[in-house]
């Protein structure tokens, strides 16, 4: 029961938060396209669907009990009468960004959240999780990042190139600079779409916010304003949790105990880095098995959820999913892949504004090595750690998204 306590503030706001419509629209054009209503809970008492949390991976050895959907909607039910209500008006829209190669033009997707009525505060960027169906992805759902809208901020969540309308496309995973500029280019197309409705936030600068994939995103897209971006978007405050900061470290520590928490993040990122670094590797030198045999199938259709994937998989041992080679950094092509993982890292660079990291010392999924290597590389610089016995990777998130919504 204790591991609950900590994210009842979040069920509270989960819990009255009404979700009134989805309006689909061009945020270039500013045409309102289509309008559907959805609820919080279904007819059956049961969570919609829509509203996405984040699951922990679910294999058969090792693993802890995960915080069941079941659970979370049954405590939020039960806090439905000791909250008022809020109405969040989601926007899931289509913009004009970049491709992996930052040149070429690409139409793209995703989620703008809003408060119904009243002043906005900022806007809040958040750079998504590792999901692994397209049904996950933020112009797709409720994110549950969202519910910052219902304290006055206008909340951006981009798809990602992979996802929503490019969901044909191979998602770069961990390819920091096509990732982060999705989110930019989301903000840049959503700045003028709020002047034209009316809700333009009333201070210019904006607040970060992400968690795993997308805390490692969130510096990424703060060293992208910092550096390019910083008349448009000044930087208030920036929230990194559970990331993986530092992939090198990540694939030398995992290699070690040959085993990772989240076995489809190996497909991912082989083919995602590849593809963002047009490296042209053979993933016959990376995978085997079953892996080899279906990896186009598990993660290129977009059709399965990360945990789902990981089923698939069927073991989180690098020998039993990885060749030989493909395990070995000092290898032709996975010396290729190693320096491409060390480009994408984001320990990178000085941070200009202030940060929040956070981590959980029992994450399997994002091993705590990441939070070591970002407190060495920063620890000169203005930024508060809090790394803690939270739970394994998901119910960090849920840890976090609190610590985010009480801080604001």
């Amino acid at each position: 029961m204790k591991r609950f306590l900590h994210i009842l503030p979040l069920l509270l706001i989960v819990a009255g938060c009404q979700i009134p419509e989805v309006l689909q629209v061009d945020f270039d054009t500013f045409e309102v396209t289509e309008v559907k209503t959805s609820a919080l809970f279904l007819d059956d008492g049961s969570l919609n669907p829509d509203v996405r949390l984040m699951e922990e991976p679910n294999l058969p050895d090792e693993l802890p009990t995960k915080v069941a959907r079941t659970d979370v909607a049954t405590i939020a039910r039960n806090m439905l009468d000791q909250i008022n209500s809020n109405r969040i008006i989601q926007y899931a829209g289509i913009f004009s960004g970049h491709d992996v190669d930052g040149v070429t033009p690409l139409r793209q997707s995703g989620k703008l959240l809003l408060p119904e009525t009243g002043p906005i505060k900022n806007l809040v960027l958040v750079s998504h999780y590792t999901i692994g169906s397209n049904e996950e992805a933020p112009s797709m759902c409720f994110p549950m990042e969202g519910m910052l809208a219902a304290k006055g901020y206008a909340v951006v969540i981009a798809d990602y190139i992979g996802y929503g309308i490019t969901a044909n496309r191979i998602h770069p995973y961990m390819h920091t600079r096509s990732t982060s500029q999705s989110v930019v280019d989301m903000a840049l197309a959503v700045k003028p779409f709020l002047d034209h409705i009316g809700r333009v936030p009333e201070d210019k600068e904006v607040i970060l916010m992400g968690y795993s994939q997308g805390g490692s995103t969130t510096m990424a897209v703060m060293k992208m304003l910092q550096e390019e971006y910083r008349d448009i978007f000044p930087i208030k405050r920036v929230f990194a949790g559970g990331g993986p900061y530092d992939l090198a470290a990540t694939f030398d520590y995992s290699m070690e105990i040959d085993k990772t928490g989240i076995p489809c993040a190996i497909p991912m990122i082989v083919q995602g880095v590849n593809d963002g670094e047009s490296l042209g590797l053979n993933m016959e030198d990376f995978f085997k098995g079953n892996l080899l045999e279906h990896y186009k199938e598990w993660i290129n259709t977009k059709k399965y959820t990360v945990n789902e994937i990981n089923k698939m998989i069927g073991s989180r041992y690098l020998h039993d999913i990885m060749t030989e080679l493909g395990r070995d950094k000092t290898s032709g092509e996975t010396a290729r892949l190693y320096k491409a993982l060390l480009k994408n890292s984001v320990l990178n660079f000085r941070p200009l504004a202030p940060v929040y990291m956070f981590h959980s010392r029992e994450d399997q999924t994002v091993p705590f090595i990441n939070a070591i290597q970002a407190e060495n590389y920063y620890k000169l610089n203005d930024i508060r750690f809090n790394f803690g016995d939270y739970g394994q990777h998901a119910m960090g998130c849920i840890r976090f998204i609190v610590l985010v919504y009480n801080m604001l």
